[in-house]
């Protein structure tokens, strides 16, 4: 991966006058805008290279992760630590508008949907954080964060109209607020905020488009809610808008990047041409004067119904991808970085879009169980951490890379771009076609303050294998000491400082350490050492055998395979006054440790000569701290005090022991289930006289005309989320012979109908199909009998609303047309519901989107405590029913899972079906909702998946107690339906150090009046 050169002890000065000059203490050009009047804070600025936080600089090297995908506030810290570790020393979040103004009018922010424990969660963890609370954020969640009442709005969506914008007041007052008193002015970790989201096209007719009225409004709506720190924008591609100093401008202009799309079906090619080359270029065009932000960069990928799973996805967007893009990016100088995701959690609850599943687990460093055991955590570490340790990054200067291929090198196959700053330089080299599957040998001439060196400079050459890249440095600081390499992270200590490098496997490596006299190898072999012009010259190839180099100097320089370097940890000491654990930027004022460890380390602290470090486990692990502060002699992990070792250079050695602990998880086929039928509308006797009556001859929904005498769009009612139930009466004539059906869902929506009873079909739905629509041929029907149609339609969620002025978050839920043949379509009066109470919704605990309008779920069956004993007996949903129709399971049952172990919990579902040419009759289209204390926490659709395992966080499952699990099977087949089979399975045991986990509030049934 790198070599090396250094230059001369002259260059030494220079480079620390560099540091103290641009790194720390530079003024910057600009502070928040003004806007006509004073500034409205002065703690972070900014200049046309980075952020500064009380006048240091910063990068900002984030990763995005939403507090709502995870309803385990508890859990919020363990997720902040894991990005910590990574290097990162920020997150970006999204506010989801569905789930906080459910009804209009009545903002909620309480409980799992609460702000303030992730703020103190981030503080904690020292995390600098983004703020993007929309109001729209797409997401991929439901409606993309609109509230499904928008839909009853007839003003286009993100314009000026007027009725869209007094729509939004009342939630942007009240986010606004609760984020305003987290900025950093107020001792919070918000450092930044993001007006909209990706304002980047709109529909025809849109004029003007941009609008700088429109975004303007948004701005001074969040100002007028106390917000005071930098604006940032992210159009989803740079296109400058709203960049300074153009009207409406935010502070900080930055765009988004997904190169390689979503096609996780083909997670080995990457296209030609996938790899950007000209975001510098288009950033000095649109916002020079800003830092160059990219605010949403790809780190996995969306999955849709029907697709091949994140497991796919992760293979797409994985640890070469990281290699090579996210270089690439630092090669244009970004010192804005945020990844999206880093931690992608859950749709738990309706709360996503009907283009996915329940699973957001996006391919993203952390898996959705947050396991960190996926190699592109361990190369973002590695990434994160060397810029974090290079301060001469932040004012390097991209230069122009527009004749990249073979500069800097012998071999055209090669493109190297590079950034300069006074001293220091950086050259990203990547292959030519980015592409690429060889492995090409080359040599690197690059120019130095000792003049053009050709590197290596000992013989051999260096190797670039297939999609890789490396940033090769020259004249790079190292607290006074100056080298050239691309490397993991260095320390400088009282005592010593500390370097660490690292390659690919077998690959030859080269640094030089001017002034440092002879070299000594203290630790393993195989490395040539020879001096020139006053510099000690480092020559290797790499193995898996660690190398330790100590140079006269007392720099120790620790030679590693990329996969050893996995291994290694920084964290940073927590610091005294505002700085807290937050990362400075500061090099001259950063303690940190650098260690040698497992799994993960989360924290460390320092007191006297004993260093305490937090981490988890999943193996014994050696423990050795290679660089501290402080002269160590006791070491404790995980609040229990180590035995150590010494080593001859100043390090610390220990291990920490795995111990596996016993447990045991419920079969789920021996538990003793109660089941009660769910679907009682469809006898022709039920009472539905408490239902909406479909008495609305007029919608205000803008995205379809009705075709119907009145609207059976579900939202004109105030029926947003989950299954949906119509019911249809009129009198026959005795010429009905067919019912023809257009109902709308979403992608993969199914939906059934029965008369009076008797069951007409189904269309079991396919992954791309939105609409449903069938012509049932009907029972003989005798004349002057009424009858009754039953439709269960399931609504899969609300589309997004990306282009601006656009419908598609309108497009209705419900019936869109029906035909009975031979009667006029006034001839069928309707009724229909939805979730209890509509959007006034009567769980507050789990929020507007949980529950939807199947019978149990009307009447809180689904939570803890329901009135089970008087259902049936059943072996459970593995049973089934044996026609067309909604069965409710539930069981309780106990967990006494080990306390100091993280063991995920899941539940999977058999699924033997390969492809589509299962015939309806074979019992294989149902669907499943699994509710467990109340959360309903997976969406399982049999003939679409992919998903069919469902992982469900300690905090909604009581480890420690009893657990309540619900299933409502719908069976779309006329000869019914079973789940194939049914079990809880526990993943890998971590042992952790973090603590317990406090279970979000469960509160039981009771029962609901009203309740039909």
């Amino acid at each position: 991966m790198l070599f090396s050169k250094l230059v001369s002890a002259a260059v030494v000065s220079c480079l620390t006058a560099q540091s103290a000059a641009l790194a720390y203490g530079g003024k910057p050009n600009q502070v928040i805008k003004p806007y006509k009047r004073a500034p409205l804070q002065d703690i972070v600025t900014w200049d046309e290279h980075s952020l500064f936080v009380r006048g240091k600089r910063v990068l900002f090297y984030s990763g995005e992760f939403h507090p709502f995908r995870l309803p385990v506030p508890s859990l919020w810290l363990d997720v902040f630590q894991k990005i910590k570790a990574l290097g990162y020393d920020g997150v970006s979040f999204y506010t989801d508008w569905a789930l906080l103004e459910g009804q209009p009018g009545n903002f909620t922010a309480e409980g799992v949907f609460a702000l303030e424990p992730f703020f103190d969660a981030a503080k904690t963890a020292g995390i600098y954080l983004l703020a993007r609370p929309g109001p729209y954020i797409n997401a991929e969640v439901s409606g993309g964060g609109y509230p499904g009442w928008l839909q009853r709005i007839p003003g286009r969506l993100r314009t000026t109209d007027a009725s869209y914008l007094n729509s939004t007041n009342n939630y942007v007052e009240n986010i606004g607020r609760i984020i305003a008193k987290a900025q950093i002015t107020n001792g919070g970790p918000v450092i930044l905020f993001q007006p909209e989201n990706e304002y980047s096209q709109a529909v025809t007719g849109i004029n003007p488009f941009p609008d700088p009225a429109y975004f303007a409004y948004v701005e001074d709506q969040f100002r007028k809610a106390g917000i005071v720190v930098p604006y940032i924008s992210n159009d989803a591609r740079p296109q400058g808008f709203f960049a300074p100093p153009k009207p409406a401008a935010v502070d900080i202009y930055g765009h988004d990047g997904y190169p390689l799309g979503f096609d996780c079906a083909n997670p080995y090619t990457w296209p030609d041409n996938g790899l950007p080359t000209n975001y510098r270029t288009l950033h000095l065009q649109q916002s020079p004067s800003t830092p160059y932000a990219i605010v949403e960069f790809q780190g996995g990928s969306f999955d849709p119904w029907g697709g091949l799973g994140f497991a796919q996805c992760g293979d797409l967007l994985n640890y070469e991808f990281e290699r090579v893009f996210y270089k690439n990016d630092f090669s244009f100088g970004v010192t804005i970085f945020n990844i999206y995701m880093t931690y992608g959690g859950t749709n738990w609850g309706n709360l996503g879009h009907p283009g996915g599943y329940t699973s957001y687990d996006y391919g993203a460093v952390i898996t959705e169980d947050r396991l960190v055991t996926r190699e592109k955590y361990s190369e973002a570490k590695l990434e994160a951490n060397f810029l974090q340790a290079s301060p001469a990054y932040l004012t390097a200067v991209s230069q122009d890379n527009s004749h990249a291929n073979g500069s800097y090198t012998d071999s055209s196959a090669i493109a190297v771009t590079a950034l300069f700053g006074n001293v220091t330089r950086f050259f990203v080299a990547r292959h030519a076609a980015y592409n690429s599957l060889a492995s090409t040998n080359y040599k690197l001439t690059v120019p130095t303050s000792q003049g053009n060196i050709t590197i290596p400079q000992l013989g051999g050459t260096l190797t670039l294998d297939g999609r890789d890249s490396k940033i090769h440095v020259t004249d790079y600081d190292l607290g006074g000491i100056n080298l050239l390499y691309s490397i993991f992270t260095w320390k400088k200590y009282a005592s010593k400082t500390v370097l660490v490098v690292y390659g690919g496997p077998n690959e030859r490596h080269e640094l030089a350490v001017s002034g440092a006299g002879r070299a000594n190898t203290v630790e393993g072999s195989g490395v040539t050492t020879s001096t020139k012009n006053g510099a000690t010259i480092l020559n290797w190839q790499t193995s898996p055998k660690r190398r330790v180099v100590q140079l006269h100097n007392n720099l120790y320089i620790y030679i590693l395979d990329r996969n050893s370097a996995y291994n290694y940890w920084v964290l940073d000491l927590p610091g005294s006054g505002a700085a807290g654990n937050f990362t400075t930027g500061d090099m001259s004022q950063t303690t940190s440790v650098i260690v040698k460890a497992g799994y993960l380390l989360r924290t460390a602290h320092a007191s006297g000569q004993t260093l305490a470090l937090t981490g988890d486990l999943n193996a014994t692990a050696s423990i050795e701290v290679i660089g501290a502060p402080n002269s160590l002699s006791q070491m404790s992990f995980n609040g229990r005090s180590l035995n150590c070792k010494h080593g001859r250079w100043g390090s610390l050695s220990t291990s920490a022991t795995y111990q596996a602990p016993k447990y045991s998880v419920p079969d789920m086929n021996t538990l003793n289930w109660k089941v009660i039928d769910s679907l009682p509308e469809v006898q022709s006797t039920y009472d539905d006289s408490a239902w909406a009556l479909a008495s609305l001859a007029y919608s205000n929904n803008t995205a379809r005309n009705l075709t119907t005498p009145t609207s059976l769009y579900a939202s004109d009612y105030g029926y947003h989320t989950g299954n949906l139930l119509f019911r249809g009466q009129f009198t026959a004539t005795g010429a009905e012979s067919t019912l023809y059906l257009s109902t709308q869902g979403g992608s993969a929506t199914g939906m059934s109908a029965w008369l009076n009873g008797v069951f007409l079909g189904s269309v079991p739905g396919y992954d791309a199909a939105t609409n449903s629509n069938k012509t049932f041929t009907l029972p003989n029907v005798a004349a002057g009998k009424a009858y009754v149609v039953t439709v269960l339609i399931d609504n899969m969620g609300l589309d997004e609303n990306f282009n601006v002025g656009g419908t598609t978050m309108k497009n209705p839920r419900g019936i869109l047309d029906y035909i009975l043949a031979g009667r006029n379509k006034g001839d069928i009066k309707w009724k229909l519901t939805g979730n209890l109470g509509g959007e006034n919704y009567r769980d507050r605990t789990r929020g507007p989107l949980n529950e939807g309008g199947l019978y149990a779920e009307r009447q809180g069956y689904h939570l803890p405590g329901a009135p089970t004993s008087s259902w049936a007996n059943s072996a459970g949903p593995t049973e089934g029913i044996k026609s067309a129709g909604v069965a409710f399971y539930a069981t309780t049952f106990d967990l006494n899972m080990p306390a100091g172990y993280d063991i995920p919990l899941s539940f999977v579902f058999a699924n033997s079906t390969t492809n589509s040419t299962t015939t309806a009759a074979d019992g294989k289209d149902y669907r499943v909702q699994l509710y467990v204390n109340g959360y309903q926490f997976g969406k399982y659709v049999h003939n679409v998946g992919p998903q069919d395992t469902f992982p469900v966080p300690e905090g909604i499952f009581n480890y420690h107690g009893s657990n309540y699990v619900a299933m409502s099977l719908w069976a779309l087949d006329a000869g019914g339906a079973k789940v194939e089979g049914l079990t809880l399975k526990a993943g890998p045991v971590i042992q952790t150090g973090y603590g317990t986990v406090e279970n979000s509030p469960m509160p039981g049934w009771v029962r609901r009046a009203g309740a039909y």
